[in-house]
C-alpha cells in the first residue's frame, strides 16, 4: 500500500511540475508580447508617418535650377564640343556644384502664343503662316502647342509632335482687345506639367495688354524665371504707331518695352517685324536655337526659402565665346 501510495504521489507530483512550466512558458510569452507591442506603440510615437504633410524637410529643400544657354563664338555661331568642366555656374556670387549636364539634341516643349486681337488683322495671315513653317520644322518627340489670345483664351492645338496645324488657328478671326498676361499664365502653368527640360514660349503680338484679369507683367516674369522657361518675342508693332502723346502711343510703347524685357530677362530673343516679313525665318531661327542649347542643373548651396532674388551668372573658361540665359530667378519660399 505504501509504495503504491507512494508511486502516485510521484506521478502527481511530476505532473505539477510540468504544468508549472507551462504556466511560466506561457506567461513569459503573454509577457514578450506586451513588450513588444509597447515599443511598437511607442516607434510610432517617435516616427509618424512619413506620408503626412510637412514630414520631410530634405524634400522640401532639394529644390533642382535648370538653366538653358546658349553659347555663341565672336561671328554669332553655335558653340559646340563643350563639357561640364567648360562652365561655371555662379548663384550670387556663390559657385553652384553641376548636378547634370546635356549637351546633345534633347527634345523640347513650347507654346506658341498669337494675339487675335483686332489690330492683328491683317497680319493674322503671316502669323498663321509661321506658325506653320514652325511646326514643320520641330523633331520627332519636340511638343508644341498654340494658343490664340484676344478678349478669350483658346488653345487651338495641344501639346503635340505633329507636323500639321489645327484648322482652328486658320479658321480664327482677329477680333476684340488682348488678354497677353492670362494667356502666358496659362501656357507656363501648362508647360510646368511638361517633363522636358527645355520650355519655351514663342509671343507674338503688335500691341499690349489691355484685359487680363489674373496675371501681371511681374507675375508672368516671375514664373517664368522660376520655371526656367524661356520666352522669345515677336513684335508687329508698326513704328509710325509709337509715334505721337496719345494713350494709345503710350501703350504700345509700353508693350513693345514688355516684350524686350520678358526676352532679355528669360534668355530669349526679342524680334522688331512690323510687316511681319520676317516671321518664317524668326520661328526657323528659334526651332534653331531650342535644338543647341546646354542645359545645365545644380542644386542652390543657399538653403533659405525666402521668395528674394538671386543672381544667376555662367562663366565659360574657352575665350572669346558669350553665353546668354535667364538673368537669375526668385527662390522658393516656405
Amino acid at each position: 500500500m505504501f509504495t503504491l501510495g507512494t508511486k502516485h504521489a510521484c506521478t502527481k507530483s511530476a505532473r505539477m511540475r510540468v504544468l508549472t512550466t507551462r504556466s511560466i512558458g506561457i506567461a513569459l510569452a503573454l509577457l514578450l508580447t506586451a513588450f513588444a507591442s509597447y515599443n511598437n506603440a511607442q516607434d510610432k510615437k517617435q516616427k509618424p508617418d512619413s506620408s503626412q504633410k510637412g514630414d520631410d524637410p530634405v524634400a522640401l529643400h532639394s529644390d533642382l535650377v535648370v538653366v538653358n544657354l546658349i553659347v555663341t563664338d565672336a561671328k554669332g555661331q553655335y558653340a559646340h564640343g563643350l563639357t561640364a568642366k567648360s562652365f561655371k555656374i555662379l548663384e550670387d556670387e556663390a559657385s553652384q556644384p553641376i548636378d547634370s549636364f546635356l549637351a546633345e539634341e534633347t527634345p523640347f516643349a513650347a507654346a506658341i502664343l498669337i494675339d487675335t486681337s483686332a489690330s492683328m488683322d491683317y497680319k493674322f495671315g503671316l502669323v498663321r503662316a509661321a506658325a506653320a513653317s514652325f511646326i514643320d520644322h520641330i523633331r520627332e518627340d519636340d511638343q508644341v502647342a498654340v494658343y490664340g489670345f484676344n478678349d478669350q483664351i483658346k488653345m487651338f492645338q495641344d501639346f503635340s509632335d505633329l507636323h500639321d496645324i489645327s484648322e482652328y488657328v486658320w479658321d480664327a478671326k482677329a477680333e476684340n482687345n488682348t488678354r497677353l498676361y492670362d494667356c502666358a499664365d496659362e501656357a507656363i502653368l501648362a508647360l510646368e506639367k511638361r517633363s522636358e527640360k527645355r520650355k519655351a514660349i514663342l509671343l507674338i503680338s503688335d500691341g499690349w495688354d489691355t484685359t487680363s484679369r489674373k496675371a501681371s507683367f511681374d507675375s508672368v516674369m516671375k514664373k517664368s524665371l522660376a520655371r526656367g522657361i524661356v520666352i522669345y518675342t515677336i513684335d508687329l508693332i508698326e513704328d509710325s504707331a509709337r509715334l505721337g502723346s496719345g494713350s494709345e502711343t503710350v501703350g504700345l510703347r509700353r508693350g513693345q518695352s514688355e516684350m524686350r524685357e520678358f526676352a532679355g530677362q528669360t534668355g530669349g530673343r526679342y524680334l522688331h517685324t512690323p510687316q511681319g516679313d520676317k516671321l518664317e525665318e524668326a520661328f526657323g531661327g528659334i526651332v534653331d536655337e531650342l535644338r543647341n542649347q546646354y542645359t545645365i542643373t545644380y542644386y542652390s548651396t543657399n538653403p533659405k526659402r525666402d521668395g528674394r532674388w538671386r543672381k544667376l551668372n555662367v562663366v565659360v573658361s574657352q575665350p572669346g565665346l558669350n553665353t546668354r540665359t535667364r538673368k537669375g530667378y526668385w527662390a522658393p519660399k516656405s
